[in-house]
This record gives structure tokens, C-alpha cells and sequence, in this order.
């Protein structure tokens, strides 16, 4: 089995983070599987728990042990067989022409060494076995990346929700006074009943939409539950002056590392090569078969369990075995080989082709959202200097209170975009890297790092 030195890393990391839960508690049913209750507060937390909880992982897992006990036993196959067997026996004869009658006790013991010197199927099964294990590796160390960017995915869209609570909160307080201040100056006959009614519609809107912001929080918090099995505590907030790196090189370049990095497909390419040595494994049923026997005897019985004088024999052989006729068996074994191996090609291709494709969209997503970081802090900046001058205005008698509102909506909206743009940045990244199979436990440590302890 080779191992995948940055896989390994991950794990070490998710092992190390094991200290910084909190507490626990394990409940195990009746189908003995152990579900892990933690409440977790870092992005380590529900990385660790994750890694536990994760059936999909945990199938893979097991995936992994069982190739790699069938690897063992094709192994074994070719390895020398000892075996030894024994035998006790009252035997009571009667010969009827003499009437005579023999009661004896027998006694045969053996020991048996075969080693198979030439056998193209077992050759064959054995290599399969080995390609078969690293297919399962492969296919474990997908599905391990995939639960580690889904988990930070989940974590960053709790994230993008409380910080868009926290906002539509601040605007509502916003929003409740500037009405306030246009209910004063309507009692003053200063602004109009329409001012007004705007005024309360407008609040009306964003106390809705307050209200869509706390939904989508709770089900965002949910997810993050749900693929981790971790209850979600007060979570570590992305610093606002961390600077996110932008991704480096060409959409070619990274098309390149998938094809030939994605574990997936790297899987898929295993899967191809044992198939093709199913079909040798078939072929070798034409094929003979030599091994060596070595047999060491002890007697004193001989031909229908007859007593005979105690004999001590020692035997070594050659034995050949020649298939002439199965009856079909053999050529239907080879065709459903050749079809397995058809099969396992297309499954390949087909999986470049949606890797390939998954890619492209990530790359294309990740340099998109670093445009819409650009775009939407310099939005921000303006719609808080619109604002601003609105309110100045507003106070002089120079603008109504529609523009008002408008530019307060404006300024809230422009906060929003900006934090969802930082969080999709994030989250196209690690998807990007996942894609190009050169996720690390590095990777997810910088993103770890740029959370800082939740304000109390």
C-alpha cells in the first residue's frame, strides 16, 4: 500500500486536534456503532468529529481493510502450504471364507508441504489484489478531502449566515431610527404622510427579511450538525483583516494537476489496470498449473484400511495439471473479464470528464470571487459615503427621506455582498484544491488560522 504523504498529514492534524474538543460523550446502539456528541467552537473541532462521524468515511474505510485482506489472501495463495493430518481407527474384519474374525487398531499419520511453482491465474489474482487495494486507498483519500472541504463549507456558510444576522440586525436598529426620526418630524409637519408610510413599509421589509436571515442561520447551523454530528457552539469568526490569497496560474495549469492528481481519478486508473489483470486471472484457466509436493507418511495400514506392518514413507513430486475441456467455462470467464475491463475504462473517462469539468468551475469561481471582493469593498466604501452625505443631507432638507432609506438599504446590502464574497472566496479555493488532489493539512491550518476567538 502506498501511502499519500499529504493525506497522512491530515490525519496527524485531525489526531493533534483531538485535545481542543471541549467534552464529550459516546452512546453506543444496538448496531455497535459509536456516535460521538461534541460541541465544537473551532473549524479543528468539527474536522476531528467529522472524521468519526462520517459514514461515508467510515465505508471507505472499511473498503480499504477488506481489499487489503483479500491482497493478503492472493498473497497467500502462492505462498507454501503446510498442512498435516492424522488417523485412528478399531477396525473389525471378519473373512468369511475362514470364518475367521480380526479386530486391530490403526494408525495413519501425514505431513504434506505443496508449493505452487507455476500458476498464471494465481499470479494474476494476486496482482489484481494489489491494484484493487490501491483503487480502495485512492478511493478512501477522495472520500476523506471531500469530508474535510465539506465540513470547512458547511462551517464558512454558518459564518456568512451569522454575519448576515448581525447585519440585518444593525439595520433594523438603523432603520428603527431614522422612523423615529421621520415620525418626529411628521408630528412637527416638517415631512410628509407619504415620507412616512414609505418610512414603516421599508422597516416593515427589513424586519421580514431579519426574520429569513435567523431562518437560514438555523439551517445552516444544522448542515454543519448534520456532517459532523457535532452540536454547533459559539463558532470562531474570520478576521476581517486577513488578506486571502488569490489563486496562482492558469486554468490549463490546474486542469493539468487534476488529470493527474485527483484521487478519484487516480482510482479509476487502478480499476482499469486490475481489470485488465482479471482478464490474465481468466486466461490462466488455459494455461497449466505446477507445483512441488513433499509428503512424509506414517502407517501401519494399507490398502481398505488392512492391517499392515508399520511403514515410515517420504514422498516428493512434481505435480502438472493440464485443463483440456471446461465445457465453455473458461472462454465465458474471459469474455465478462473483457467486459469488466470496457467498463472500468469508461468509468474513467467518465470521471476525467466530470473532474475535469468541476475543475474548470472552480477555477472559474475562485477568480470570480476574487473580482467581487475588489468590486464589493470599493461598493461598500461608497454606499457608507452615500449614506453619509444622505443623512447630511437629509438633516439640511436637501434630500427626502426616500433617498435616505435607499442609501441605508444600499449601505447594508454592499456589507453583505462583501462578507459573502470573502466566504465564497475561501470555500472555492479548498474546492479547487480538492479538485486538483493537492489539498494538505497546510491548507487547512491557514484557514484555521485566519478565525479568531468569538467576542464575548
Amino acid at each position: 500500500m502506498r501511502m499519500k504523504p499529504l493525506y497522512i498529514s491530515t490525519l496527524c492534524l485531525s489526531l493533534a486536534c483531538v485535545s481542543a474538543i471541549p467534552s464529550f460523550a459516546a452512546d453506543v446502539t444496538e448496531e455497535a456503532v459509536t456516535r460521538v456528541i461534541v460541541q465544537g467552537s473551532t473549524l479543528e473541532d468539527f474536522f476531528t468529529a467529522a472524521l468519526d462521524y462520517s459514514p461515508e468515511l467510515r465505508i471507505s474505510r472499511d473498503r480499504l481493510n477488506i481489499s487489503s485482506a483479500r491482497k493478503k489472501a492472493a498473497n497467500g495463495e502462492l505462498l507454501p502450504q503446510l498442512s498435516a493430518s492424522g488417523s485412528i481407527s478399531d477396525n473389525n474384519q471378519l473373512d468369511n471364507v475362514r470364518d475367521v474374525r480380526n479386530k486391530y487398531r490403526g494408525e495413519r499419520y501425514s505431513v504434506q508441504l505443496t508449493q505452487v511453482l507455476f500458476n498464471w491465474s494465481a499470479f494474476s489474482a494476486r496482482s489484481a489484489a494489489y491494484l484493487a487495494e490501491d483503487q480502495a486507498e485512492a478511493e478512501y483519500y477522495a472520500q476523506l478531502s471531500y469530508v474535510l472541504t465539506d465540513v470547512a463549507e458547511k462551517y464558512f456558510e454558518v459564518l456568512q449566515a451569522q454575519d448576515a444576522v448581525t447585519s440585518i440586525n444593525a439595520e433594523v436598529d438603523t432603520f428603527s431610527n431614522q422612523l423615529r426620526q421621520i415620525e418626529s418630524l411628521y408630528e412637527l409637519q416638517s415631512a410628509q404622510i407619504t415620507d412616512l408610510y414609505n418610512a414603516q413599509a421599508r422597516f416593515a421589509s427589513v424586519q421580514a427579511e431579519q426574520l429569513t436571515r435567523e431562518s437560514e442561520l438555523a439551517l445552516a447551523r444544522e448542515k454543519l450538525r448534520s456532517v459532523s454530528g457535532v452540536n454547533v457552539g459559539e463558532l470562531y469568526r474570520l478576521n476581517g483583516e486577513i488578506e486571502i490569497p488569490s489563486v496562482e496560474g492558469s486554468v490549463e495549469t490546474w486542469l493539468e494537476r487534476a488529470r493527474s492528481g485527483n484521487q478519484q481519478i487516480i482510482a479509476r486508473e487502478y480499476a482499469v489496470r486490475a481489470a485488465n489483470s482479471r482478464i490474465d486471472q481468466r486466461q490462466g484457466a488455459y494455461m497449466p498449473s505446477v507445483s512441488i509436493v513433499a509428503q512424509q507418511q506414517s502407517s501401519n495400514l494399507g490398502y481398505d484400511n488392512r492391517l499392515a506392518d508399520s511403514t515410515d514413507s517420504s514422498y516428493i513430486g512434481l505435480n502438472v495439471s493440464i485443463p483440456l475441456f471446461a465445457g465453455g467455462r473458461n472462454r465465458a470467464g474471459v469474455n465478462e473479464a473483457r467486459s469488466q475491463h470496457s467498463i472500468a475504462q469508461n468509468e474513467l473517462r467518465q470521471i476525467q470528464l466530470e473532474i475535469v469539468e468541476r475543475t474548470r468551475l472552480a477555477y472559474l469561481q475562485a477568480k470570480s470571487s476574487e473580482l467581487q471582493i475588489n468590486a464589493a469593498e470599493r461598493l461598500a466604501e461608497s454606499t457608507a459615503l452615500s449614506y453619509t452625505a444622505m443623512q447630511r443631507g437629509f438633516e439640511l432638507g436637501t434630500v427626502n427621506s426616500v433617498d435616505v432609506l435607499n442609501a441605508l438599504r444600499d449601505r447594508f446590502r454592499a456589507e453583505r455582498d462583501l462578507q459573502r464574497a470573502r466566504y465564497d472566496h475561501i470555500r472555492y479555493n479548498l474546492l479547487l484544491k480538492r479538485e486538483a488532489g493537492i489539498l494538505s493539512a497546510d491548507d487547512l491550518l491557514d484557514v484555521g488560522n485566519w478565525l479568531i476567538a468569538p467576542q464575548n
